[in-house]
């Protein structure tokens, strides 16, 4: 499993290169991809009741609504048929590709099982949405459709009689039909919604919305794709007559084909067993369980830093249970806890200046302590050669470690955001290091989800803890990059190098740790 993980990894990160060259790492699709998906599915919804005003019930009136929207009103309702049905079709890519892309960064096991699982029945939800929307057109190819459906799900045993018969011939089948697939046309999107809404809820400040020019570039393609390529039908639908050739949607219509050659119900068990398989996959192996944040109540004051950054909302605000002063303070669901660090980040005691007293933050993890942190530091100072002396924080997916090899000397934690921006002041001030570059995963892309928002916002002031405008910035640099970009990484620690040489060298000794 995780050499295909490897594999997989691989091709994104060679395509990642491409996008991330042509709309810069932020507005990149393969960074936007579950955004993209509720972008599509808003598009779809909103021509899709667009084109119900025009829809009529009916073995004729289906067929010739739909021509009326795709001829007579091709400037409005055409277009909109159009983007209906290729933002449907671009909704299903970038739902495979979201899956494939998060099982190969590997974000679905551990305490990231919820919205992994509830993903699984989403993928049904599309493909049931889809292949009604294409029973309601009532041309050839919705023909084929209805029979090959109706004679699959005559392999199952819960009905008494074959529904296939609904389609013997022209007088069999009734108006009631298209009332029952434009009821399950409208609901089953709704029901998805609700899905959708789900899959998210363990995600605080879930992104559901991509980049603004990431949004319009995507609205503007499929507009041009509808006018130089509108949707049309095929024929209406004559169940007298068998359909001898048809053009195919293989995004959603992959199945049928496949119906030609085994079984239906071999078919059903692929499906449903693939469907449990990918369920599954969280504990595929399992993932060794990490130690969640601890809050020490000595030192938390219910300032609420901690609960408001943390990405998967495990951190909330309770009665204070300890007598205090204060109002508040943090408790975390474990259950919920990824041991990002993000937390630790966020919290104001998390300081490493601290000398009266131990260096014991509000909140911490236990296997990886801010006096542990501390420490780490001031070893890694020790073991610097040639100048200039570059501390490396990252994070232990941005795959930075390739910096040792240029003389760097690298500190990893779980995610670079769990650094207190006070740990920046401490080596530069202390003269630890002649310069101090912050390595995580691609901008936007953060496997903790907001560690790199959270970074550039405390580094230029605009969040708490706020990195002290006594630091030089000059001396800092902060490198987004996607896992995989080694060389990438090493020439952006070359150039940050070439740019320390140019500064006058700092004062030493007087503050040294």
């Amino acid at each position: 499993m995780a050499f295909l993980k490897r594999i997989i990894r691989l091709l994104f990160a060679r395509a990642e290169t491409v996008f991330d060259w042509s709309f810069g790492q932020r507005n990149s699709p393969l960074a936007n991809l579950g955004a993209l998906g509720w972008y599509f599915f808003w598009i779809v919804a909103a021509t899709g009741i667009y084109l119900y005003l025009f829809f009529d019930t009916g073995i004729t009136d289906a067929y010739n609504s739909v021509e009326y929207i795709t001829h007579d009103q091709w400037y409005a309702a055409g277009v909109m048929r159009s983007v209906h049905r290729y933002a449907s079709d671009a909704l299903v890519i970038v739902m495979f590709l979201h899956i494939l892309r998060e099982f190969s960064l590997d974000r679905l096991r551990g305490r990231r099982f919820f919205a992994w699982i509830t993903g699984v029945p989403l993928i049904w939800f599309v493909y049931m949405c889809g292949i009604t929307g294409y029973w309601l057109v009532w041309d050839k190819l919705a023909q084929y459709i209805a029979i090959a459906t109706t004679e699959w799900f005559d392999t199952l045993p819960f009905f008494g009689e074959p529904i296939a018969n609904n389609f013997l011939d022209s007088t069999t089948l009734g108006g009631r039909f298209f009332t029952l697939m434009v009821f399950m046309h409208i609901f089953a999107p709704l029901f998805m919604l609700f899905l959708m809404w789900l899959h998210i809820q363990r995600h605080a400040r879930a992104r559901v919305n991509p980049p603004r020019p990431l949004a319009l570039g995507t609205a503007i393609s499929l507009l041009v794709l509808s006018l130089v390529y509108p949707a049309v039908s095929q024929g209406p639908a004559d169940l007298d007559v068998v359909p001898a050739t048809l053009n195919f949607d293989w995004y959603y219509l992959a199945a049928y084909p496949i119906l030609d050659v085994i079984p239906g119900g071999q078919l059903w068990l692929i499906l449903v067993g693939g469907s449990i398989f990918l369920s599954l996959l969280p504990w595929i192996p399992p993932k060794k369980s990490m130690p969640a944040a601890v809050v020490n109540l000595d030192n938390c004051n219910g300032c609420a830093r901690c609960a408001e950054d943390c990405p998967f909302g495990a951190i909330t605000m309770e009665p204070r249970s300890d007598g205090t002063v204060y109002d508040t303070e943090a408790v975390v669901n474990e259950s919920h806890c990824m041991s990002c660090g993000l937390c630790v980040g966020a919290c104001p005691t998390a300081t490493p200046f601290r000398r009266a007293t131990a260096i014991v933050a509000g909140i911490e993890l236990p296997d990886q302590t801010m006096s542990e942190l501390r420490e780490r530091t001031i070893e890694a100072s020790a073991r610097f050669g040639a100048e200039p002396r570059v501390l490396v924080y990252t994070c232990n997916t941005a795959n930075a470690a390739v910096l040792g090899d240029m003389g760097a000397q690298v500190i990893t934690m779980p995610c670079v955001a769990m650094l207190p921006p006070a740990f920046i002041d401490f080596t530069l001030s202390r003269d630890l290091a002649d310069g101090v570059m912050l390595a995580g995963c691609a901008e936007g892309d953060c496997f903790y989800r907001l560690g790199d928002s959270w970074t550039k916002q405390r580094v230029a002031g605009d969040r708490d803890p706020y990195l002290r405008k006594r630091v030089q910035r000059e001396r800092l640099h902060l490198s987004w990059l996607p896992q995989g970009s080694a060389r990438r990484r090493k020439q952006e620690f070359a150039e940050f190098i070439a740019s320390l040489s140019k500064l006058p060298p700092p004062k030493r000794g007087s503050r040294n740790a």
